[in-house]
């Protein structure tokens, strides 16, 4: 106990500045999505703290000193930020939920889990409710905050008011499915476009790369993974951008700035535990991720791709590890084969 008590306070520091890090971003959503971002991001740490609170307790852990170190809020935000903001507050409950209990508990709790707990909610509700998950609050009501943006936000999340004439497609959902236009075309027509990635979505990522920056600055995290992922989205989004034709899978600023891009590369796939542990190993493992983003973006069938890139590279990260830890001279790989 003695040495558990150290552990859980510095993964409680470590936990807040996470938290302190998000707030530039959280700030940009709420300014641009309204106040609905609040009460998303609100029940999803209530859900995740909730079901934290009970896995612990089917373990027969102490609930008192689990809660302490903060990991359960953290991926409450975590999935609260990634949330459209007009999530019905079941789905949201729901989602954080299955976070804690089969991202984290089931495979025995902090520092066991292979999978980023928040991007396995995420990922069950996208699967599970694809329309609900893929409809944000529209440009007219990006700026309703105050009272009244409280009431109508609270109105759809709680009373089950009908979303209409709220909501509408992300940038990257409409985007894909823009039909033969142009960028300029869309960006023209749609509403959307923005001037880069759509319109808020580049303040938003702005706002959490400056968190990550912050973080970086104290040495939460190394810069392998962010860096890899940023860097391999670049280059791919580069290599396939073509001007702005109709068959364009977009530019690579607008891959770099929208969606949940710096959401990801910098609390996301810098998960110590889901992720790679050598520097060699997080920098090969950021750049399998940002490969995913794009082909998924790109080519695939979900419009942002965050969630599926990191949970398929999580998968991976054992077999990263295994070939980049340093091992002593002469000694294969723990999983290469052996001679008969």
């Amino acid at each position: 106990m003695t040495r558990l008590l150290p552990r859980r306070a510095g993964t409680a520091s470590l936990m807040l500045q996470v938290v302190l890090a998000t707030l530039p971003g959280l700030a940009a959503l709420v300014a641009f999505f309204g106040v609905g971002v609040l009460l998303t991001v609100a029940l999803a740490v209530l859900g995740a703290v909730l079901a934290e609170a009970f896995g612990l307790w089917l373990r027969g852990r102490s609930i008192r000193l689990g809660l302490g170190d903060g990991s359960a809020i953290v991926t409450g935000l975590l999935l609260g930020l990634a949330l459209p903001p007009l999530l019905p507050a079941g789905l949201t409950m729901l989602g954080a939920g299955l976070a804690v209990l089969l991202g984290k508990h089931v495979y025995g709790g902090l520092g066991q889990n292979p999978f980023n707990p928040a991007m396995v909610g995420y990922a069950i509700l996208l699967v599970s409710f694809p329309v609900a998950m893929t409809t944000w609050t529209a440009l007219p009501q990006m700026l309703a905050n105050g009272p009244a943006g409280l009431l109508d936000a609270g109105a759809v999340i709680f009373a089950g008011a009908s979303p209409d004439a709220f909501t509408g497609p992300t940038p990257l959902d409409d985007f894909k499915h823009r039909e033969g236009l142009t960028v300029a075309e869309w960006q023209a027509v749609s509403g959307l476009g923005g001037h880069f990635a759509g319109q808020g979505w580049e303040w938003v990522n702005l706002g959490f790369l400056a968190g990550g920056l912050y973080l970086l600055q104290r040495r939460v995290f190394s810069w392998h993974a962010p860096v890899g992922m940023l860097a391999a989205l670049a280059l791919c989004a580069g290599l396939f951008w073509d001007g702005g034709s109709s068959s364009s899978p977009g530019s690579p600023l607008f891959h770099l700035l929208g969606g949940a891009t710096m959401l990801g590369a910098f609390f996301i796939v810098t998960d110590p535990v889901s992720g790679a542990r050598s520097p060699r190993g997080r920098l090969i493992f950021g750049i399998g991720v940002g490969i995913l983003v794009y082909v998924i973006r790109a080519f695939g069938g979900y419009p942002d791709a965050m969630a599926f890139a990191v949970l398929l590279m999580n998968a991976a990260a054992p077999m990263i590890d295994a070939w980049t830890r340093p091992r002593p001279y002469g000694h294969p790989p723990a999983s290469a084969s052996k001679e008969p």
